[in-house]
């Protein structure tokens, strides 16, 4: 009889432990799955760069170092590994964006050219995923990182090396500050 209750307890101590490891392993799976769509919407973001540029050039003959620093950026986002350098390559390339809008200001033809247009509206579209995609991808990284600190899934964490998810976040404190709209 007590050896039927000590291998009742034993089992059920088992079977919490697997049920909190495969919890574990979904909420991992699921920032991993996130970062997964972070990564399908920069890829779209990566492949509409070189057309608006292209499309840019076309117009502007001797802004050479707003373009060039685009494509810098890009390139150097494409190369990023991990959430931290992609973090940053990205802040970097979004930047460079700003200033390549900012140089359409001074081109009313190539504000009026359809196809630069129709790549800016695609841009902005995907601009919308990205932050989307990022907003999820920190929510998943949140729920993942408090259950392996919640007791008792963080003693199965530890036991299994459960490493913390990292978030994605700006580099730039003037990133979050709010535009100036001025009249």
């Amino acid at each position: 009889m007590g050896v039927a209750i000590a291998l009742g307890v034993i089992l059920f101590l088992v079977m919490g432990v697997v049920y909190l490891y495969n919890g574990l392993v979904t909420r991992r799976v699921r920032c991993q799955e996130a970062w997964s769509q972070i990564d399908v919407q920069l890829k779209r973001r990566y492949d509409l760069i070189p057309n608006l540029v292209e499309t840019v050039q076309g117009y502007t003959k001797h802004e050479r170092e707003t373009l060039e620093g685009v494509v810098q950026a890009r390139n150097q986002a494409m190369a990023a590994k991990g959430v931290q350098q992609q973090s940053e390559a990205e802040n970097m390339l979004s930047g460079a964006l700003r200033q390549l809008f900012a140089l359409s200001e001074s081109y009313p033809a190539l504000k009026a050219n359809e196809n630069f247009a129709r790549l800016q509206e695609e841009l902005a579209s995907t601009e919308n995923r990205i932050a989307f995609a990022r907003q999820y991808y920190n929510d998943s990284c949140g729920v993942y990182n408090a259950a392996c600190q919640k007791f008792p899934a963080n003693m199965v964490a530890g036991a299994f090396g459960f490493k913390p998810a990292v978030f994605f976040q700006l580099e730039e404190a003037a990133e979050r500050e709010a535009p100036k709209v001025k009249f």
